[in-house]
């Protein structure tokens, strides 16, 4: 397991300082003036949140070449807006919880004096009654983020292995990873990583984030074969990103 930070807004490559300019050029003139704009917090900010750049992700054909981070962040922001949570910090967060999610082998859990990686929720909580201290931080916001990514991205699929399975619905989800975002945000490391108020909010708000999620994952999937992973949903797309 590694640490998730919110740092997608400070993190562009050149394929997004492009796809920048192709949408918004006109209001902001050349590459050089761009880059100089990205680099001071508040004017990269009014940037990023221009609606524009929103669609333009979501309604151009082809293959949009964008990081992924950006092409996330990008989207979470929006509906997260949209479902009044505000705080810039806590898109930027979930949209690095995405962008490492999608990718399988970076959101295993791993966990030290374990010879496997942990898959199932089961098995994360039992490795909870015997985690020190710091590892209990580590497995209680991978909990908090697996929650919200599988219920967020895959709500569908949760929904139909409820009914005709009889495993976790929904309600699950959001109770498991409200539950482990709460207590993760009042531990000590979580002060040191400067994570309290994003862990803090995604406990109160796990339903909403959760939705804000559906309505993404709504645009751009179907569920097709269950057992894809984001990145092959994104990449089978029509019109997704190329992951970077």
């Amino acid at each position: 397991m590694r640490m998730i930070h919110p740092r997608c807004r400070v993190q562009f490559g050149a394929e997004d300082i492009e796809f920048i300019l192709s949408v918004l050029g006109p209001k902001i003139g050349t590459s050089e003036c761009l880059v100089k704009l990205l680099a001071d917090e508040d004017s990269r900010d009014l940037i990023l949140d221009d609606e524009s750049l929103f669609h333009a992700l979501l309604e151009r054909r082809g293959c949009l070449r964008v990081s992924t981070r950006f092409y996330f962040y990008i989207l979470v922001r929006q509906v997260f807006r949209r479902a009044d949570i505000q705080d810039r910090s806590v898109a930027d967060y979930v949209a690095e919880v995405l962008t490492e999610f999608s990718r399988t082998e970076r959101g295993r859990c791993v966990v030290p004096g374990h010879t496997a990686p942990l898959d199932y929720f089961v098995e994360m909580l039992g490795a909870l009654q015997t985690a020190d201290d710091r590892t209990s931080f580590f497995l209680r916001v991978h909990i908090g983020n697996y929650s919200l990514f599988l219920s967020g991205v895959f709500p569908d699929r949760i929904r139909f292995r409820a009914e005709g399975r009889g495993l976790p619905d929904l309600r699950y989800y959001e109770t498991l990873g409200r539950i482990q975002y709460g207590v993760a945000s009042d531990h000590r490391l979580a002060k040191r990583f400067e994570l309290s108020e994003i862990l803090s909010t995604l406990s109160e708000r796990f339903e909403t984030s959760r939705l804000a999620l559906n309505d993404i994952a709504e645009r751009l999937f179907s569920m097709g074969d269950t057992d894809y992973t984001l990145e092959a949903l994104l990449q089978s797309k029509r019109g997704g990103p190329s992951l970077q």
